[in-house]
């Protein structure tokens, strides 16, 4: 079986499209069907692209762009889940409910939901980048991928616990990481912004420094150090007397042995031999001192949090902790934060509740007298 259409063309000339070789008289008005739509979306007609190939070409396209360790985790989904899933399937053929069985097996299985969410999000940007270069008409994840789990609810600790943990380091250690923990929770830095942290752009006198680089691990083993994701990460942090007071101690041991004046260089924080310290040492140690004292588990990140707890509950101004942290807009602030401030609630209807009362009482006094003269 065959089939023979006439195509438009600007120039007015016949423009014959045919093909041949179908099985059977449905085969072959599938397949006509789907010309006449390529024809009229400017989709290409590649029948025989398939997921496979089209994933492996995308991420290959993304290397180039990707930070090392996102790349990796796109990667690692992509070869272990999504090509043994789809990739014998034809891009053009892909759809919803292949993807909506897929998700269902996966949680059937155990799967975790963030896991099972995260893959299917990587499935759905490769393939919003085919609707983008017109390979397809519409992302089939669209119309399948499941809500996005609900983040944990962050643990963090008070300031009675936070600084006995900080106490405990210095009493107990009395070494960098006591400083680099002093650090973390005095700015509520990042800790790839800390260990990427260099001495270049330290500012002891004028207590700032100047956060430019972030020190990650790809796959917890290969180091890799860039810059911040966002542009508003990439700015100046305030210094306070004790976290000031932690990075001269640091500075003091850097110019052990040097010659006087020589300027300090390299990473702040790091190895003996003048190595990055490893991300996950880092969090190891914060957990395995932590615990010594009874506090609750945390993760390093934490830390950040804990530090945006203390000055919100300080009353600290949302802006000015948005800005402390470097978020890039207030709202980042306000969705991770919000949950914290009853007292602003309270003190936004008690500022109404005070307006109303004095303009009340303004209105009283006002029309009083003016009141008891015409009724006299």
């Amino acid at each position: 079986m065959a089939f023979a259409v006439d195509l438009p063309s600007a120039d007015g000339r016949r423009k014959p499209h045919c093909r041949s070789g179908f099985p059977t008289r449905k085969a072959a008005l599938a397949a006509l069907e789907h010309a006449l739509t390529c024809e009229r979306t400017g989709l290409p007609c590649d029948e025989h692209l398939t997921l496979a190939a089209y994933l492996t070409d995308w991420l290959r396209t993304k290397e180039e762009t990707l930070k090392p360790t996102t790349f990796v985790r796109y990667r690692d989904y992509v070869r272990a889940d999504l090509i043994p899933s789809f990739g014998r399937l034809a891009l053009q053929d892909l759809r919803p409910r292949h993807i909506t069985a897929w998700q269902e097996a996966e949680l059937a299985r155990s799967r975790g939901r963030t896991t099972v969410y995260r893959i299917g999000a990587t499935l759905s940007s490769a393939l919003g980048s085919a609707v983008r270069a017109r390979l397809i008409a519409d992302s089939p994840c669209r119309h399948a991928m499941t809500p996005r789990p609900a983040a944990q609810e962050r643990i963090c600790w008070n300031p009675t616990q936070a600084a006995a943990f900080l106490r405990h380091n210095h009493t107990r250690y009395g070494d960098q990481l006591a400083d680099l923990f002093e650090l973390l929770l005095g700015t509520g830095m990042r800790r790839g912004e800390d260990l990427g942290l260099h001495w270049t752009d330290v500012h002891l006198p004028e207590r700032t420094l100047l956060v430019r680089w972030n020190l990650t691990a790809v796959n917890n083993n290969r180091l890799y150090l860039s810059h911040p994701k966002t542009k508003a990460s990439r700015n100046w942090v305030s210094l306070s007397p004790r976290v000031a007071a932690a990075l001269n101690r640091q500075a003091t041991l850097a110019r052990a042995g040097q010659p006087p004046g020589t300027p300090l260089a390299g990473l702040v924080f790091c190895q003996p031999d003048d190595s990055p310290l490893r991300p996950q040492g880092v969090l190891t140690e914060l957990r395995r001192r932590s615990e010594q004292i009874g506090l609750p588990r945390l993760g390093v990140h934490d830390l950040r949090h804990t530090a945006a707890t203390i000055m919100i509950s300080s009353r600290v101004l949302l802006a000015v902790v948005s800005k402390t942290l470097r978020h890039s807009t207030l709202s980042t602030t306000v969705n991770l934060y919000g949950h914290l401030l009853p007292h602003a609630a309270r003190d936004a209807v008690t500022a109404i509740d005070k307006a109303l009362t004095r303009a009340d009482r303004k209105h009283h006094h006002q029309s009083g007298p003016a009141s008891e003269d015409r009724a006299a």
